[in-house]
């Protein structure tokens, strides 16, 4: 087996111990989800520099062991009200079409298996929430909303950021 052929195989089955797994966050009493595959790690809250002329739920951004990261605010991203940040709240650094976004959300609570068997779709409403989620996870009593994070930011945000970057 040459190189090329165990990285193939490396990297599937990477994609297949990712698969169906999801870090859960909380907002407030609702609990959400991301695939895990799109999260690089978590980390505390920490002095965020505002930058001006963003959106409002980017925060500004954090300088991540020399990389500068736009920080934003999940709850004012789904237009809920600003709760002030304390020690449950972190940073969860993920990629968002190959840029690495802060999301600020209340507590992290762990990584979750949710076979696809256990998801099922939004259900079609107007607003502009739903754009955000891909899912809704069943567990047992209780329900997860799985976000999409390529639809975290649309294409004009994302230039922004590429900007503030």
């Amino acid at each position: 087996m040459d190189m090329t052929e165990q990285s193939s195989l490396d990297s599937s089955y990477e994609e297949d111990a990712q698969k169906d797994k999801y870090l859960t966050f909380s907002l407030g009493n609702e609990l959400y989800g991301i695939e895990i595959k799109h999260v690089i790690e978590i980390i505390g809250i920490q002095t965020i520099t505002v930058v001006p002329e963003l959106p409002e739920y980017v925060r500004g951004i954090i300088n991540l062991r020399g990389k500068i990261i736009p920080a934003m605010d999940v709850r004012l991203r789904f237009k809920k009200t600003f709760r002030e940040y304390n020690d449950r709240t972190c940073i969860v650094v993920i990629d968002i079409q190959e840029i690495s976004v802060g999301l600020i959300v209340d507590s992290v609570s762990e990584v979750l298996s949710i076979p696809g068997s256990d998801i099922v779709p939004p259900p079609e409403a107007g607003g502009g929430m739903n754009r955000y989620i891909q899912g809704i996870g069943k567990l047992g009593a209780a329900v997860m909303l799985l976000l999409d994070c390529d639809k975290m930011l649309n294409d004009n945000e994302i230039d922004k950021l590429f900007i503030a970057q």
